[in-house]
């Protein structure tokens, strides 16, 4: 809620003050590549889909998502196209917490709750197009559509189930995903800043399935995360 308080702060206070205000970074649109860098936070969770012949007959009840924050440190890269395109690369690092809730059931019939948590910290290549509308003062809103390929550096892809005191979900190393989302440059006196919201669907299944009680259910799972990124630009 304060996050988008100062946003909508911040756009009220542009708009308003479009028409008189000086226009700070004047020349700013006309050079034709800059160099940046975002802070984010993250919000994120699994897409799953559970196997067409899995009837929860066994002791496992039910599971469901349990979304996890994070956060990410990325550099930006961004070419100018022409007036309102821009191409991004954003080479980063991506902390991102996924939780499943996993319901089992006891042999007196009630039931235990198992909390499963996925740490990942992802290598991220993303590729993404900005498409922004022609400056309005000091304020300028735009839209983002992109492709990003992520490598887990935290993988526990290769761990043997067997010498682990319990059970783990394991999940592949590569991910990639499609990119969407909005946000809004600010001019300021000596740099530009800017607030964008995201949304990440990921198009690879990452689940490697070996029959464990906590992956036997499935028959993917594509990894999904909501993104709020602080851009500073020079």
């Amino acid at each position: 809620m304060l996050l988008a308080s100062v946003g909508l702060m911040l756009l009220g206070q542009s708009t308003a003050s479009a028409q008189t205000a000086k226009e700070n970074l004047a020349k700013f649109d006309y050079r034709a590549y800059h160099f940046g860098f975002l802070l984010s936070g993250n919000s994120s969770s699994f897409n799953f889909q559970l196997r067409p012949d899995y009837t929860f007959a066994d002791s496992l009840l039910s599971v469901e998502n349990n979304a996890l924050s994070g956060f990410n440190l990325a550099l930006l890269a961004s070419l100018n196209v022409n007036e309102t395109v821009r191409i991004r690369f954003i080479p980063g690092l991506s902390f991102q917490d996924r939780g499943l809730l996993y319901r089992f059931r006891n042999p007196d019939g009630t039931s235990t709750p198992i909390n499963v948590r996925t740490e990942s910290v992802y290598l991220d290549f993303p590729l993404i197009v900005k498409l922004r509308t022609q400056r309005i003062g000091n304020f300028a809103p735009y839209a983002l559509v992109g492709a990003k390929l992520s490598r887990d550096m935290q993988s526990q892809a290769d761990v043997n189930q067997s010498l682990q005191d319990g059970f783990i979900l394991k999940l592949a190393k590569g991910n990639s995903s499609l990119d969407f989302g909005a946000g809004a440059d600010f001019f300021l006196p000596f740099f530009k800043f800017s607030i964008e919201m995201k949304t990440e669907f990921g198009m690879r299944n990452v689940l490697i399935q070996d029959d464990s009680p906590f992956s036997a259910a499935f028959d993917g799972l594509r990894t999904r995360s909501f993104i709020i990124s602080f851009t500073f630009e020079g």
